[in-house]
């Protein structure tokens, strides 16, 4: 594999961790799933979701929860390629989420709801590069209610 073709899987991995943080943070939650496999898994020390159709359903909840605003902040992203076909990738994460009047323009916040990082597993599929799993390790976590 040459560096260019090592440089474009970098950069499809790394628009697939911008555009799930993107759709979350935008209201249109219920499209994660599309940046999926079929039998892709999402897992945090919360729930686990194991395939696409559980994940469709899994962030259709949150795209209901009209009151929540949240932004996913990620940084310090490294992808490792592994072969044409295959990558792995951890990027840190910080949550700011807040439950409250739908039509707000702001939330209050003291501090982070979560901060960790994202474990991936990337695949080269029929529609591009996808996440074959996704696993949130949370390392703090707010305690105190919103």
């Amino acid at each position: 594999m040459d560096e260019l073709e090592r440089l474009l899987i970098e950069r499809a991995c790394e628009r697939l961790v911008v555009g799930y943080c993107h759709v979350i943070d935008h209201g249109e939650a219920a499209r994660v799933a599309d940046l999926f496999t079929e039998d892709g898994v999402w897992t945090s020390f919360e729930q686990t979701m194991d395939g696409r159709d559980a994940i469709a359903r899994g962030f259709a909840k949150r795209q209901a929860n009209k009151g929540r605003m949240s932004r996913h902040v990620c940084c310090n992203l490294l992808v490792n390629v592994i072969d044409a076909e295959r990558a792995t990738g951890v990027v840190y994460l910080t949550l700011y989420r807040h439950d409250g009047d739908p039509d707000r323009a702001v939330s209050p916040s003291a501090s982070p709801s979560v901060v960790g990082e994202y474990r991936d597993e990337f695949v080269r599929s029929a529609g591009g590069w996808r996440f074959r799993r996704r696993e949130v390790i949370a390392s703090f976590v707010r305690t105190e209610t919103n």
